[in-house]
């Protein structure tokens, strides 16, 4: 069996035993396992092949391979709140300990904490954003009691989650 077709399997399992609410201890972490190599990869969280983007971090409207409508997928600010809280934050405290510590020129910090600032915060977005959606996705996130209006704004079924359509 290939490597996709044994993750897809897994994902299967692992689904089935979470949604029947008998999973087993392991079956949280071959949940985590399987959003972060589909989310930090781009990969469709339903089948793990397809591509979750068409561009930076733009969503594809529907997976290449296995169909799945990204209608759900709403990571808003998400990415761009981590990436700032978990990367900039320390590169913002690396940077004031250099300038206390070294107290070098201006044009230092142009050419060194600047292209750093910039590049561990747009850098980190796609990653973040494919694990929030690929999280949403597998633990089937959506806010409480928004069903019955999200299916009228796409026209999809009431009686039935925007995650199985």
């Amino acid at each position: 069996m290939s490597n996709s077709a044994r993750d897809r399997a897994d994902y299967l399992h692992l689904m089935s035993d979470d949604r029947s609410g008998d999973a087993d201890a392991g079956g949280g972490s071959a949940k985590v396992q399987w959003i972060l190599r589909c989310g930090w990869r781009g990969l469709c969280p339903r089948c793990g092949r397809g591509p979750m983007f068409r561009s930076w971090l733009k969503i594809v409207e529907r997976c290449a391979a296995c169909g799945l409508d990204y209608r759900f997928a709403a990571p808003d600010d998400g990415p761009a709140f981590f990436s700032l809280c978990v990367v900039t934050l320390p590169l913002t405290a690396l940077m004031v300990w250099f300038q206390v510590a070294v107290e070098p020129p201006a044009w230092v910090h142009l050419f060194t904490s600047v292209p750093l600032m910039v590049a561990g915060t747009l850098l980190p977005l796609r990653p973040i954003k494919g694990w929030l959606v690929a999280s949403q996705f597998v633990n089937r996130a959506q806010e409480a009691g928004t069903q019955r209006l999200w299916a009228q704004l796409h026209g999809t079924r009431a009686g039935q989650s925007d995650f199985d359509q």
